[in-house]
């Protein structure tokens, strides 16, 4: 059992990231974690694995959680026997079964005469055969690296499991061993992901927000029902006190013109009854105190009203409150971009490719391209925008401006500020002022635009990218995406996803993200 209780959490700058969190994960519970960037999912998954101290509140758990984070990179000078914590007790156990049968070697392996074969057999399942436990960690790729970690939980068998985007760098065959592994585990579970098959394996869902933690059960999808009603909720509410927000502020200057015709018509009266002087600036002097109050209390409401109004629109998630408009690509749909005729490539004397590839894209085409990690995925994407020639076979490429967008979102440049960046795509045609309303549209509001690219979140960069594509005048006829969606959060996949849909040119995509694929009507697949 894992038990939060008040857990709050303050950077070194004193800024409050989250106060008041209160979880209880039981035995066997699966639970996700949900957030927009920036709301602290990975901060608190370290605090509960120990890794961060809290600014305040307490953790109870029955054992150590097991912990898999979303950078991997630390590992890189282990061993993959030291990444697995197993070093230990297989040189014991190697010691031992030579003769050196010490006290000491006796404790190092605690009676766990099973270690060998079951690091055999979990290195078996997560697809590691070949690997030697003494080979450094960063002698792997990225999804080997992950798959290692992985194969801990099957050696160790935790009570209580953390996981943080686990699987980012996995290939579709990792994925379904993870997705297999998650339905099946005995093990309390929580676990930060964008990837929303996953999500949908587990049962319980904790939102983590400036609201503090708001937990909703059953998996991702009946989250997202019951978001979209909240959502709905708002907007008419929102709706409701605009209109109402304008209906006031008509009534107050419906009030005052009223008001100033009745106080002309009883000047001119009272000009005409002659009035003395001082009688009649002790009725104007009343006239201007009535309406000075009926003004404050007309201020009042309107006040009140507009100070909801401003609430309830922070409220709006960031995707609302975007305006997304790519111009369509000026290629003809039916134009032929890309022919390919029996191509492959060779790093060295061998092909990467066991058949050769042969085929025909065009200015409408929305194909996605599939294989497992090493197959070549990247390579013909390369080959594809021109940067590597097939060393078989024959391209034909049409001259289109391709935009290429790869997981780390390089495109952007990180010496730039934020402003700067914007400036590199406007081609004159927009005002310095035009920019920035452009930028604040993508919620780079002015704190942001004197901003260096290299502090920005990938779902920042993101954001940049396609701000960046509003303001170029013309519009790429072909948009590569390779593993877009890897450091993105929900919210973010689903502006970029918004956007792709929104573009009328041609679509390649790699992703092992199968239902960001369909959400963006691909209708043809290049298996590796």
């Amino acid at each position: 059992m894992l038990i939060l209780r008040d857990i709050s959490y303050i950077h070194t700058d004193k800024d409050q990231l989250f106060t008041g969190i209160n979880l209880t994960v039981n035995d066997h519970e699966k639970i996700t974690l949900v957030g927009n960037n920036g709301s602290g999912k990975s901060t608190l998954l370290k605090i509960i694995a120990g890794i961060l101290q809290p600014s305040g509140g307490t953790i109870t758990t029955s054992s150590k959680p097991y912990y898999v984070p979303q950078l991997v990179g630390q590992y890189n000078e282990l061993t993959i026997a030291q990444a697995l914590r197993v070093d230990a007790k297989l040189n014991a156990l190697k010691e031992i079964l030579a003769g050196n049968v010490t006290d000491n070697n006796m404790a190092l392996l605690d009676d766990d005469w099973t270690i060998e074969e079951r690091c055999a057999e979990a290195m078996s399942y997560w697809k590691l055969e070949g690997l030697d436990p003494e080979q450094k960690m960063a002698s792997l790729s990225g999804g080997q690296k992950t798959k290692v970690l992985l194969a801990g939980l099957t050696i160790h068998q935790p009570e209580i499991t953390l996981l943080d985007e686990p699987s980012n760098h996995l290939d579709a065959e990792g994925r379904e061993l993870l997705y297999d592994y998650i339905q099946t585990t005995n093990s309390s579970l929580v676990v930060v992901s964008h990837d929303r098959t996953l999500l949908n394996l587990l049962n319980n869902v904790a939102e983590l927000s400036k609201r503090g933690l708001t937990l909703y059960g059953g998996n991702y999808d009946f989250y997202a029902e019951q978001k979209a009603v909240e959502e709905n909720a708002l907007n008419e509410n929102l709706r409701d006190r605009e209109k109402a927000l304008r209906k006031a502020k008509e009534t107050e200057r419906e009030m005052m013109e009223r008001q100033q015709k009745l106080d002309a018509r009883g000047k001119k009266k009272q000009e005409k009854a002659g009035v003395p002087t001082i009688a009649m600036n002790t009725l104007r002097n009343n006239a201007e105190k009535s309406t000075a109050k009926a003004k404050d209390v007309h201020a009042e409401k309107i006040g009140a009203i507009t100070k909801e109004v401003g609430r309830l629109r922070k409220e709006l998630p960031d995707a609302d409150k975007m305006k997304i408009a790519l111009d369509d690509s000026s290629l003809h749909k039916g134009k032929v971009l890309i022919t390919a005729g029996d191509i492959n490539f060779g790093y060295g004397a061998q092909p990467l490719w066991r058949i050769p590839l042969s085929f025909v894209v065009t200015g409408n085409d929305r194909m996605a391209i599939k294989g497992l990690n090493g197959s070549g995925k990247t390579t013909l994407i390369k080959i594809l925008l021109g940067i590597l020639q097939p060393t078989e076979g024959t391209i034909q490429r049409a001259d289109i401006n391709a935009l290429y967008v790869d997981q780390d979102y390089s495109l952007i440049n990180n010496e730039l500020t934020v402003y700067d960046q914007a400036q590199q795509y406007n081609l004159g045609y927009l005002e310095e002022h035009e920019v920035k309303s452009r930028l604040n549209r993508f919620l780079f509001t002015k704190e942001y635009w004197d901003k260096p690219c290299s502090t920005l979140s990938g779902g920042e960069k993101m954001r940049l990218m396609l701000c960046c594509l509003t303001i170029g005048n013309k519009a790429p006829g072909m948009i590569i995406l390779d593993e877009p969606t890897n450091n993105l959060d929900i919210q973010n996949i689903e502006i970029l996803t918004a956007a792709i849909n929104e573009y009328k040119g041609c679509v390649i995509v790699v992703s092992h993200d199968s239902r960001f694929v369909e959400e963006i009507g691909v209708e043809k697949v290049m298996e590796m």
